[in-house]
This record gives C-alpha cells, sequence and structure tokens, in this order.
C-alpha cells in the first residue's frame, strides 16, 4: 500500500486552497468576501445558523441519563481508536507470520486508518496551514 493513501485525505483541502489562492493572486478574483458591515453580520448569522442546526442534529430526543449523552458524544473517538487498534493488530499480527492476513483485508482496514488519521488530524492541519482562521 501506498504511504501516500494515508497522507492524502488529510492535505488535500490545504492543497486546494493553496491552488485556489494562486488562482485567484493571478486572475485577481478572490473568494467572494462581505464588503459591507451589513453583509459580514449576514455571513456571521449564517454561520451561527448552521452550527445551530448541526448542534440540534447531535441533541438527543428526550430525556436519557449522563452516561449515555457522554457515550453518544465519545462514540466517533471511541470508533476511531477501535479501527486504529484493529488495523495495528491485524498489521503486527500479518507481519509477525502469527496469523495471515489476506493482502485485501488488510488494504481495507489501512483504507479505514487513513480515513480516521483524516477525521482525527485533517481539520486541525488545514487550521495550521491556514494561520488559525
Amino acid at each position: 500500500m501506498n504511504p501516500l493513501s494515508f497522507l492524502l485525505p488529510a492535505l488535500l483541502p490545504p492543497v486546494v486552497d493553496g491552488i485556489r489562492s494562486v488562482v485567484a493572486r493571478f486572475t485577481g478574483i478572490g473568494a467572494a468576501e462581505p464588503k459591507t458591515a451589513e453583509q459580514l453580520i449576514a455571513v456571521m448569522q449564517a454561520e451561527t445558523e448552521r452550527l445551530r442546526v448541526i448542534a440540534e442534529l447531535d441533541r438527543p430526543a428526550g430525556e436519557i441519563s449522563k452516561w449515555v449523552c457522554n457515550l453518544r458524544s465519545s462514540f466517533r473517538y471511541i470508533m476511531a481508536g477501535v479501527i486504529i487498534l484493529s488495523t495495528f493488530t491485524l498489521a503486527g499480527l500479518d507481519a509477525a507470520r502469527i496469523i495471515v492476513v489476506q493482502s485485501l483485508i488488510l488494504e481495507g482496514f489501512l483504507n479505514l486508518m487513513a480515513s480516521v488519521f483524516a477525521f482525527l488530524f485533517g481539520d486541525r492541519v488545514y487550521l495550521h496551514l491556514k494561520g488559525g482562521r
């Protein structure tokens, strides 16, 4: 498996943003930015509404236990850990010749792990490269 397949999902957003900024520099046409205070306020209100809707989707219906709420909110990270540990376990057992893992199965787990790393670190890398904006 190509090592680049692990990095590509995480590095794709900054690369696309870099291409967009190079094109904007040469053409003089940048991304649409608010020109007045009213436009800026409208953009900020739209972003706030979008985040409110996303938060509403994650809110459970009805009264639930605190531990259930905590489990629901951490489920993505628990599954990310399970995928990473499973992949390392399968790859390690295969490398040590303890068990023989079919290459298609191992490649599938490595692709899952690439997605997990993009989920965990992609936004952080992108924000770091954008200068924290």
